[in-house]
């Protein structure tokens, strides 16, 4: 069988937001490097950045309330809402300078203005969200944050989550006009685009097998052309594994210690998809509750307004599924096949600590389509099933860390590194894509510190807030909030950009 072989400065593993954020950063800081990319799909963004498999929120801690957990004393903590919101406006100011330089096109074909509302009922809902609302409304990035518990005002804003609702049981709203739904797949792709037609060379449907570590410290990389079935030995300076919940798998076969200790658990999520434009215009928000009583902080119920190729939609959920398989595409072995001496006790440890997962993964499975309408009706009291169609969105791979002997679940993503810095990979899930620009300059931190320095005057033209926490300066923080708006042109002659809802009948996605 034939065989090339390909030597490259850069080495980027899948074709997701990671490794197409990654490249394009790469390219804008270093055009002298040749980058290469494999994907074993034949698309950009077909896994967890595809459109449908998301729920595309610009997470920024505006309605999120996982991220403004209760403390022990009665109060809120909002430490890590500001910090999410914090790393988003770097991914904003990434995409408004790659608008204003001609790297990213059309702003409507992948962000959108859409309002970002948190939402609880109950009189212990209620006390939460007002509690909410007065920590972060006087913090610089929440500013324009609104509380609402008027039962006039929440059935003007949100009509389709008010007809029919008994408003005996009181509600509360934190209403942020100003948020955003982000088509990833599209914003992943026009990344891609770029990389590729400045010199990049871009390899569909070429599944990688293998990384091995070379003396020298580069790293030869075997990969197959999954429809020729050609071999591919290539060359690598530096290798990124972005590849979904196929990273964790990859980074073990690459030997490095720093991946050693990690697992992973996969959930795969299910949602609910409207198209109706009589249902689609009646509500225009992306609106997030709480998770029930002993739920993980992915159960988190949302009902978003998606805008897809310009035609907007509605999702709700999620409603969780299991799978040993890492990646929606994947193999029923990619479970048992990450478990290694390393990561056995850290893997074990989990089951016993989260007996709330696990309750709330066999209440899911268990779930039938009528007790899913019944959720649904929390947020939309008057549903009918026949609105709504069942889609299986990403699978989500939550990592395992070992700490001492056992291990931990975290929510949230990693970045692994080798201490040489030759190859890094990002494992996990939520906030991912709405962070996936401050995550990649961890990754050129730590992977290149000596040209890092060098880097930053370019960084911070890409970024004004570069190096700097907008958190603690209201006026660079206006500054970078009106020129991202204008840019992105989320707002037009100074009124926001809307979503129109055409009443024609929807096109089946």
């Amino acid at each position: 069988m034939s065989q090339s072989v390909i030597k490259t400065d850069v080495a980027l593993v899948g074709a997701g937001i990671m490794s197409a954020t990654l490249g394009a950063l790469l390219r804008r800081l270093q055009p002298d490097w040749s980058i290469s990319l494999f994907e074993r799909l034949d698309a950009a963004a077909a896994e967890s950045s595809d459109p449908w498999n998301n729920a595309g929120t610009g997470h920024s801690a505006l309605c999120e309330l996982n991220y403004t957990p209760k403390t022990a004393d009665g109060d809120v903590n909002i430490d890590k809402a500001i910090t999410i919101n914090e790393q988003f406006q770097v991914s904003r100011q990434f995409w408004a300078n790659s608008v204003d330089n001609g790297i990213l096109g059309d702003p409507s074909e992948f962000i959108n203005p859409i309002p970002h509302v948190a939402f609880t009922h109950g009189p212990a809902g209620v006390e939460y969200l007002r509690k909410r609302y007065d920590r972060l409304a006087g913090q610089v990035l929440f500013e324009g944050m609104e509380f609402i518990d008027d039962p006039t005002e929440f059935t003007q804003r949100l009509p389709l989550m008010s007809a029919g609702r008994d408003f005996a049981d009181p509600v509360a709203l934190n209403w942020f006009t100003e948020g955003t739904d982000v088509d990833f797949g599209a914003l992943t792709q026009q990344l891609i685009n770029y990389v590729g037609r400045t010199g990049a060379d871009i390899y569909f449907g070429h599944d990688v097998t293998n990384l091995s570590k070379q003396s020298d410290g580069s790293w030869i990389i075997k990969v197959r052309n999954l429809r020729t079935k050609q071999k591919l030995t290539v060359h690598a300076k530096f290798v990124f594994v972005g590849a979904g919940g196929g990273a964790l798998h990859l980074l073990q076969k690459s030997g490095i210690k720093e991946a050693k200790g990690f697992g992973g658990f996969p959930v795969s999520g299910e949602f609910f998809r409207c198209t109706n434009p009589e249902l689609v215009s009646e509500h225009q928000a992306k609106v997030y509750g709480q998770a029930a009583v002993g739920a993980p902080p992915m159960s988190v119920p949302h009902l978003d307004t998606r805008v897809i190729n310009h035609k907007p939609g509605l999702l709700f959920g999620p409603y969780a599924g299991w799978s040993p398989k890492f990646l929606k595409n994947g193999k029923v072995t990619d479970l048992p096949s990450t478990v290694k001496p390393g990561n056995l006790l850290p893997m074990m440890s989990i089951a016993p600590q989260e007996f709330g997962l696990l309750k709330y993964l066999i209440s899911e499975l268990a779930a039938t389509r009528a007790d899913r309408v019944d959720t649904l009706s929390e947020f939309v009291p008057r549903a009918e099933g026949g609105d709504w169609e069942i889609i299986t969105a990403g699978q989500r791979v939550q990592v395992i860390r070992k700490t001492g002997v056992g291990g931990s679940l975290e929510f949230g993503t990693a970045v692994v590194t080798a201490g040489d810095g030759t190859i890094a990979g990002l494992l996990g899930a939520s906030p991912g894509a709405s962070t996936a620009v401050p995550a990649m300059l961890q990754v050129l931190e730590k992977c290149f510190p000596d040209q890092y320095a060098g880097w930053a005057p370019a960084l911070t033209e890409m970024i004004p807030s570069f190096g700097q926490k907008l958190s603690d300066n209201r006026d660079l923080f206006r500054q970078v909030w009106d020129w991202t708006n204008a840019s992105l042109a989320l707002k037009r002659d100074g009124v926001e950009r809307g979503v129109e809802v055409s009443l024609d009948p929807a096109p089946a996605v």
